[in-house]
């Protein structure tokens, strides 16, 4: 038997009365649903790869959340151009499973994010790797800490969203992460933080 892709079950089922099938595998997809985080004027979704055969219920959730941007962070698993048909920008950067990402990687997210959110304060960017649970949600963690939130706070938040988020090694690597501040949002005109609560 073939060991089961992340986030999945196999269940070996023998049949009688059938020559030639004495037993099949089924998967059971267990992987959980999109969560959606928000702080201060930032809203990101938090989820799992699609697959070819599962992006059509992935665009959807996209749209419901009305992400236009798509950060992987995981191996491509699914073809771009019918996201890209809708309107939604997919950016591959993919890192290690398990391991924090690369400085030039943050450096890029936190770009996007300070783009994005100054552009249009709270939408939404959605950010997935294999299970979102890992990579996702340690990205996700970065933007909160760059705005201001202490680490703590910040793996609480998402843990309590996404139950099991950030392994050992990347909670290491948020805990000694050092802010500069780059996801601060200051209006023009008062020079005061821009908030928004959702």
């Amino acid at each position: 038997m073939t060991q089961p892709a992340h986030g999945t079950k196999q269940l070996e089922l023998k049949i009688r009365g059938y020559p030639g099938l004495s037993k099949f595998t089924l998967v059971i997809m267990n992987r959980p649903a999109p969560v959606e985080l928000c702080h201060k004027n930032m809203r990101f979704l938090i989820t799992h790869n699609p697959t070819d055969g599962t992006l059509n219920s992935f665009i959807e959730d996209l749209k419901r959340y009305g992400a236009t941007t798509v950060v992987r962070v995981c191996d491509i698993t699914y073809d771009k151009t019918s996201l890209e048909k809708d309107g939604i920008t997919v950016v591959d950067w993919p890192f290690d499973d398990g391991a924090p990402p690369p400085s030039k990687l943050v450096d890029d997210w936190l770009s996007l994010l300070k783009k994005k959110f100054q552009e249009d304060p709270g939408c939404c960017v959605a950010v997935h790797c294999v299970a979102g649970l890992g990579r996702a949600p340690v990205l996700v963690a970065l933007a909160l800490i760059e705005s201001g939130m202490k680490y703590e706070d910040a793996i609480q938040l998402i843990r309590q969203k996404r139950r099991g988020a950030i392994n050992s090694k990347q909670l290491t690597y948020l805990e000694k992460y050092r802010s500069h501040h780059r996801l601060r949002f200051k209006d023009s005109h008062t020079r005061k933080n821009k908030c928004c609560t959702m």
